[in-house]
């Protein structure tokens, strides 16, 4: 049986916050709403009018690393913010390489023929779905390899019947 879980995803920028969801079975995430920031109380409010809603257990933050994988000042600024934020809220805090999910945003708008440039809400949550998406499907392939495949196991192993 599959646990639930409920995981929020974030994409912080300093003028926007895109927030994405998931469904219970933790396979597909999706662009919920995008805060725009005013002061640190504001934000904190609206992210627990979510996290009520969805019973959130997890907060799910996209860290942008270098293009070489250091961490500069854009990401020690969201370190620092996402702590924050796990403290007010009294969730854990999650961090996933978000290297170009921005981008990635744009991309998906301009297939559906949106411009990016008037919907930056829009790309602030599909960059954030990107980012739980990831997280979804690291924490999938890590659940995957710890469980071992069906008849791979012996009787006694599936029983718990072995001697250690």
């Amino acid at each position: 049986m599959t646990k639930k879980i409920s995981a929020l995803g974030l994409d912080l920028g300093r003028k926007r916050i895109g927030v994405a969801g998931c469904d219970g079975t933790g396979l597909i995430a999706t662009g919920l709403e995008t805060i725009y920031r005013k002061s640190f109380a504001q934000v904190v409010a609206n992210l627990e009018a979510i996290i009520r809603d969805r019973e959130v257990q997890v907060l799910v933050v996209g860290l942008p690393y270098s293009m070489d994988g250091t961490v500069g000042l854009q990401s020690r600024q969201i370190l620092k913010f996402a702590q924050a934020l796990s403290t007010a809220l009294q969730l854990p805090v999650e961090y996933v390489d978000e290297r170009l999910t921005s981008f990635q945003a744009e991309e998906m708008l301009k297939a559906e023929n949106i411009s990016p440039s008037r919907n930056k809400g829009l790309i602030d949550r599909k960059a954030a779905a990107l980012i739980l998406q990831q997280w979804l499907d690291d924490r999938r392939q890590k659940l995957s390899a710890l469980t071992p495949e069906p008849g791979t196991l012996s009787q006694d192993e599936e029983r718990g019947t072995v001697d250690g």
